[in-house]
Formats: structure tokens, sequence, C-alpha cells
């Protein structure tokens, strides 16, 4: 069997060095995972995340739905030019119509946008009424991986979508994400998945702030045990 690629979700270089330090083949680069999903990191972040690891980056305008308008595609894909330009590896994007089909007319723009860097189609597959077809629109365009579930809330419950997306897949890397942790990733040993995405992260309490003194939200981080852990497990397919 191939070696499966492992993928984590980072939000700043701490996270980029703890991914790369634990044997991760790249991150996925974004802000506000547990907020809202994952929005676009800001260009310090992505210049210094580049230089450490293989690093894809989230762009995304906004939290919400994927139905997104001219002004907002616009946006998206002058933030995917700077992105490539400040070291990316790749982007991660998605975007639907009302039914929730793939527009590809966005994605089109979006695509052409990034040039030469690899193209991840994130968890927008999750959506489409129908991923076979969703997979042969994306392999058309010339997307380089699909980032999903199986359409599933976490992607163990998915593991029969995801090999036959696996077998269908024709030169389209399927990577494996959501609800994805050491203890859960095995399920997935048999479904042929070209990579694994997780975020192996926790929350940490940082201490009051503001005037008041009052207490904190917990921050996201990476986790170095999660990650060198998952590796470990997925290294042993």
């Amino acid at each position: 069997m191939t070696a499966v690629a492992v993928e984590i979700a980072v939000q700043d270089p701490a996270g980029a060095r703890i991914a790369r330090d634990a044997g991760a083949t790249r991150i996925e680069l974004c802000a506000g995972l547990s907020a809202t999903g994952g929005l676009t990191p800001s260009a310090a972040t992505l210049a210094q995340c580049a230089q450490i690891l293989e690093t894809h980056v989230l762009i995304r305008t906004r939290p919400g739905g994927f139905c997104y308008s001219d002004e907002e595609i616009s946006i998206m894909a002058d933030d995917i030019a700077r992105a490539v330009a400040l070291g990316a590896h790749g982007v991660v994007i998605g975007a639907a119509l009302a039914d929730n089909s793939l527009d590809t007319v966005a994605l089109r723009r979006l695509i052409a946008a990034a040039g030469d860097a690899q193209v991840t189609l994130h968890r927008v597959f999750d959506v489409v009424p129908d991923r076979q077809h969703a997979l042969r629109v994306a392999r058309d365009l010339g997307i380089t991986r699909i980032l999903t579930s199986g359409g599933f809330p976490k992607a163990p419950e998915g593991a029969a979508e995801l090999a036959a997306l696996v077998a269908a897949s024709n030169g389209v890397q399927i990577m494996a994400g959501g609800g994805i942790s050491p203890e859960t990733v095995d399920a997935l040993k048999t479904t042929g998945v070209h990579a694994v995405h997780g975020s192996c992260s926790k929350f940490i309490d940082c201490g009051p702030t503001g005037p008041g003194g009052g207490a904190a939200d917990p921050v996201q981080v990476t986790d170095a045990e999660a990650v060198r852990s998952l590796v470990a497990n997925i290294a042993r397919w």
C-alpha cells in the first residue's frame, strides 16, 4: 500500500512546527478553526508557516454556507494569488450553488488564480446531492484532492462511502477528514484513502483578559502528542 499522507489543520507557526516534528506530511493553515470551521489566515502567518512545512492554505472569506457572491469570489481569487506568491504550496477551496451542487463557474475562477499550485476541494463536497457526480466534476476541473467525510458527520462513519470514492477517484486524491483522532483513525485503514486530515488540537486557558479581568475563552492549539499518535497509527497500516 502506498504511504498515506497525514495533513494537520493548524492555525499558527507553532502548530506547523509541531506537525513537522511529529512527522506529518503537510499542514492546512487557517484561522478561527473551532469558532468558524476555518477562515483565510493572515499573510504573515502564511509566510512563516510556508517556511516550516508544506502549507496548503484555506481560502474562505466568511463563515456560513458555500454559496458566494461575485464579490466574495473575487476576494477569494485575490487571496489565492497572494497566498501562492507568499509561498503556499496549495490552496483549499469550495463553492456551491443554491441546490448544493458545485459552482463550477466560481471554482474555475479560483483554480485559475492558483496557477500551478495544488488545489484541494474542501468539505463543500459533503453537502453535494451526488458525490460520484461531484467527483467527476472535480476531476474535470483539475482539482488535486478532495477533503471529505463521505457525507457523514465524521469520516470513520463514512468509511464505506470513502472506499467507493477511492475506487472511482481516477487520479483525484481522496483525503478523509472530520472527526479523526488517533483513537478513531483505524476505521479508515481499509478504505484506500490517499491522505488523512485532522486537527489534533486541544484547548488551553490563557488566563484573564480585559480591563475587568474576566475569564478568556479557551484557546485552541495543536496537540503534539495527538499528532505523533496519529502519524504513528497511520504508519502501521
